[in-house]
């Protein structure tokens, strides 16, 4: 009988497969052997693999510019970067290898972008899409960076009050500022709401253009921005959104000669488990074309096209190794697998909104396997892994506490938002401390290169954070 957990995965998916593969029964990462990574750093540890941003931002760049061709399409297309998505300087400095355009979503955004410049990865030519709701110090901010000698900046308006605060702001100013909307888009069956809170309602969009906007010298709109937060998938829903987002922006053309441009924002999904299935071929060329034969029906410019890629440039990129510490029978049917972190802290979206991660043994591919709950080390019920996207449940490798070797596992393609909302440094729930970060590269050879970017937090980091005046970590 096959029983064994390689067995389990040989059947169920295609394996090895990108990105995953064995090497002496032991699970390797593009070619990474993970055991070794252990053994020199220990565990728990987060590492980012810097090459797979560069491949995802090529393989969007390409699609879209072969839906382009393939249907005439005259307008550029234009990769944004959303830094919101991981705000370190290795991720961001990584991307901008590639020539992206960036996206800001908040004040410190801008202090960011500023930054980058003065180290020397960002010009001023570059195109910076600031989008996000717009307290006076991030216009403020958006306006010093303009007036710096950035070009070719785009304030899309959240809501319609954004206007009067931006104008309030640049008065006084010689510049012509180039603005976007923001349409708010219809709630998914099931949603808490109707209408989003982001943006502004299709049916009052080219009103506040043609009434508020238009009379204006020094403002002059280009871009409509259109977002649903489920992403960009091929169902019902979204085409319908899509749609209504096309026909307000033919209807914006109308009166508005300077728009030109039409961000699809982003939302195109990573792979949350190995089986996973999307056609990302279709559904570009399926939007590339219908914008086309929109435009062509109604005798207007096709728009140049922009994107905001954030979690599908870097998710895929970072995992995060844990051990099992211990094995909990509590009943007949349930195990609970006992993790040296906290789930909570380290992968907060498996807790908050049950986002689905791949998860895999490092190492016990020969074993029998089981059904299993991860549980974190925290005192909370929640602090626990139960399912994964597609199987409905976690089945890892069986093991004894009396082997030689503890069972590691990983989740991957964790890089996108896990350390912003855990709160990367900060105070995490029962001062369990963020795990160590580490850096994997490749040389011009092609040869990995890894090192340690932060320790683990250690207890006089928390201590300062906290107002205590600490404690001596060897006593």
């Amino acid at each position: 009988m096959k029983n064994k957990y390689f067995d389990l995965i040989d059947q169920t998916y295609y394996f090895p497969q990108e990105g995953f593969d064995l090497k002496q029964d032991s699970l390797a990462f593009h070619g990474i052997s993970l055991k070794h990574l252990i053994d020199k750093y220990g565990t728990p540890f987060r590492f980012f693999y810097l090459p797979k941003i560069g491949e995802q931002i090529k393989k969007a760049r390409n699609l879209f510019n072969r839906a382009r061709k393939r249907h005439g399409y005259n307008g550029s297309y234009n990769y944004c970067y959303v830094t919101k998505c991981n705000h370190f300087s290795h991720v961001v400095s990584e991307a901008l290898k590639f020539n992206v355009n960036l996206e800001t979503s908040s004040t410190f955004d801008i202090n960011l972008i500023q930054s980058l410049h003065a180290e020397g990865k960002v010009d001023k030519e570059r195109q910076i899409l600031c989008n996000g709701y717009k307290t006076d110090n991030y216009l403020k901010k958006i306006i010093e960076l303009q007036e710096s000698g950035f070009s070719n900046i785009t304030i899309i308006l959240d809501g319609k009050n954004e206007l009067q605060r931006l104008l309030n702001l640049v008065s006084e100013s010689d510049q012509t500022f180039n603005i976007g909307v923001r349409i708010a888009i219809n709630g998914e069956p099931g949603s808490p709401y109707n209408t989003s809170r982001l943006g502004i309602p299709s049916n009052e969009i080219v009103d506040f253009v043609q009434n508020e906007v238009n009379p204006l010298e020094n403002i002059q709109l280009k871009m409509m921005h259109f977002f649903v937060d489920s992403g960009v998938k091929d169902t019902l829903y979204y085409w319908r959104e899509f749609q209504n987002a096309l026909f307000t922006y033919v209807k914006l053309k109308e009166v508005s000669e300077s728009l030109d441009s039409f961000n699809i924002g982003g939302g195109l999904p990573i792979r949350n488990n190995l089986g996973f299935e999307y056609n990302y071929d279709e559904i570009i060329n399926n939007i590339v074309s219908t914008i086309k034969e929109t435009c062509t029906e109604h005798n207007i410019p096709d728009p140049h096209l922009f994107t905001e890629f954030g979690k599908f440039t870097v998710g895929e990129s970072g995992a995060i190794i844990f051990q099992v510490l211990d094995q909990k029978h509590q009943n007949d049917t349930e195990c609970w697998y006992i993790i040296n972190n906290s789930l909570m802290n380290t992968i907060p979206d498996a807790w908050s909104i049950h986002e689905k991660f791949i998860l895999l043994p490092i190492n016990k591919w020969q074993n029998r396997y089981r059904k299993v709950i991860i549980g974190g080390i925290s005192c909370d019920h929640s602090d626990y892994y139960n399912s994964e996207d597609l199987n409905q449940e976690v089945l890892l490798p069986e093991y004894s506490e009396e082997d030689e070797e503890p069972l590691y596992l990983g989740f991957f393609h964790t890089g996108a938002y896990q350390d912003a909302i855990s709160g990367y440094g900060g105070i995490k729930h029962c001062l369990i401390p963020s795990p160590k970060h580490v850096i994997i590269d490749r040389d011009e050879k092609g040869n990995i290169v890894d090192y340690v970017y932060r320790n683990e937090q250690s207890v006089e980091d928390m201590f300062h954070l906290l107002g205590y005046k600490g404690t001596n970590e060897t006593e």
